[in-house]
């Protein structure tokens, strides 16, 4: 028989975590890698989106590490989880950094706040880079609420986002899609 999708245990409002212990579905946990999955799916569309192959690699490398991310945050902190969790290592927020620079090292300097837009693929990684914040806040809502938290998990999403910053750039100029600079009236 084939394995089903429903189990029917969360039909009241709950949902275990990586432990066993009961929360509601709106506990801060949950919404903290609820976000970092949302964030994972908007980082596939993007790979979709993009056709330079070390780019589509490094996107998925990055999948990789906000599936390793959401692991962690749904583990119950109280609690050794029975299986082995992946880490979050230094040299994943280092490949984001250097990536970062290889990007900005062809781009033109920015001279003013750029508006979201000018390209589909464009727009799409702006949004990716909103659902980081999002995803940061709510780790660190997380964990300014007392709730454990792996530093490195916040310095990462942080890092993610200036990079979707930087890869929305990047796309623009390969793409030869227009930046769209914000003049603010008056």
């Amino acid at each position: 028989m084939a394995f089903k999708i429903y189990t029917k245990t969360g039909d009241k409002g709950t949902t275990s975590l990586i432990g066993g212990t009961k929360v509601s579905k709106d506990h801060e946990r949950i919404e903290s890698y609820g976000t970092v999955d949302e964030l994972n799916s908007y980082i596939g569309l993007i790979r979709d989106l993009l056709s330079d192959s070390a780019t589509t690699s490094l996107l998925q490398a990055i999948q990789d590490r906000l599936f390793t991310i959401g692991s962690s945050l749904a583990c119950d902190p109280g609690k050794e989880p029975a299986m082995s969790i992946p880490d979050l290592l230094e040299s994943d927020v280092q490949v984001l950094e250097a990536e970062i620079d290889r990007m900005n090292d062809v781009l033109p300097p920015m001279r003013n706040f750029i508006l979201p837009g000018g390209h589909p693929t464009v727009s799409h990684i702006h949004i990716a880079r909103c659902v980081c914040r999002r995803a940061e806040r709510a780790c660190v809502h997380l964990q300014s609420m007392g709730d454990a938290v792996e530093p490195l998990v916040i310095i990462y999403l942080n890092r993610l986002s200036d990079f979707l910053f930087v890869l929305s750039r990047y796309a623009a100029h390969q793409l030869g899609a227009p930046e769209i600079p914000w003049k603010p009236r008056g």
